[in-house]
């Protein structure tokens, strides 16, 4: 081949590249203003105390005073550490069970949607309308079937008080998180699956095999890239977790307060440095488990796509030389 065509198939992709980073240009910068800035500016708030005190002459002075690591030290103090141990604690437990309950359910609700024959669209459409519900909303909905004389206690025939104090407040979260949230689990799991070919399981049903053995040989497989993708974002919005218990619940419950709770609790009270030591914890905290969910739970996705593109570059080039 010519080696201006061989030229040309080099450059061709440096072209492109340049032209696809002028594109993505306006989205960089706008990321830029609203998660880039926020987060160094929320990282140096956190290295400031507001304080107030008296000048030589007995007036009071105002300002913020830099005190370097100070806020992220103080969390590990007296009862301010207790406190933050246990909305570490309960940000965790929300996240593990509920995503893993979410999980589940939402496979279920997948597999259901999928072989659904009659009334298939009216199927869909019911299971994902709390997905829909805004979640400050489902929040006032599940209060009224928690009260103490509302529909769970009738149900139960007991007199549980779901909305205060004690492990019963956990249970109330959790079941109102999985109700929301189960339906976005289950709808990209639905994408994966609509993508598998029929000719797989007609294949697998002609050697025997049994559905359940289908599902773990076949289905889960198959559809584990959309299914890690839900539980990866599932995981990142429920260590976020505010605006359900904080509705459903309360402020300032033990039981239920997490880590966002607590940085918003503090920035109610003016104490922004120690508020944005809080959400730079958090964030911290997101990032790390996001990071191993990617690394070690072969969530990858965005790195296996690299390798198929190297790998065909590559025999594109094996093909060009031949």
């Amino acid at each position: 081949m010519p080696p201006t065509q061989g030229g040309d198939a080099t450059t061709s992709p440096q072209r492109h590249g340049r032209l696809a980073a002028w594109l993505l240009s306006p989205t960089f910068l706008v990321l830029g203003l609203i998660v880039l800035y926020p987060l160094i500016a929320s990282l140096r708030e956190s290295l400031y105390r507001k304080e107030e005190g008296l000048d030589e002459n007995g007036f009071v002075v105002e300002g913020d005073n830099f005190v370097g690591v100070e806020n992220f030290a103080q969390m590990f103090q007296g009862d301010t550490a207790d406190r933050f141990w246990n909305a570490f604690f309960n940000t965790t437990f929300f996240t593990v069970v509920g995503v893993t309950f979410a999980t589940v359910l939402g496979v279920a609700m997948a597999l259901v949607m999928h072989h659904a024959l009659r009334g298939r669209g009216f199927v869909r459409a019911s299971i994902l309308v709390p997905w829909a519900v805004p979640t400050a909303m489902s929040a006032v909905l599940w209060q009224w079937i928690f009260q103490a004389d509302g529909v769970a206690n009738e149900l139960l025939n007991t007199q549980i008080l779901w909305t205060t104090e004690g492990f019963q407040a956990k249970i109330a979260v959790l079941i109102a998180d999985v109700w929301k949230t189960a339906p976005f689990v289950g709808l990209l799991t639905l994408a994966g699956l609509q993508v598998i070919p029929n000719d797989v399981y007609e294949a697998a049903r002609v050697d025997g095999a049994s559905g359940w053995l289908q599902f773990w040989r076949i289905t889960l497989p198959l559809v584990r890239p959309a299914l890690m993708v839900a539980i990866l974002f599932r995981v990142m919005d429920v260590l976020r977790i505010f605006d359900l218990p904080y509705v459903l619940i309360g402020p300032r419950k033990q039981s239920v307060e997490t880590l966002s709770m607590l940085a918003f609790e503090e920035a109610g009270q003016t104490r922004y440095g120690p508020a944005a030591a809080y959400a730079t914890m958090l964030f911290v905290y997101v990032a790390l488990a996001a990071y191993a969910f990617v690394k070690l739970l072969g969530a990858d996705l965005i790195g296996e796509a690299r390798v198929r593109t190297k790998e065909a570059k590559k025999r594109q080039r094996e093909v060009v030389a031949a």
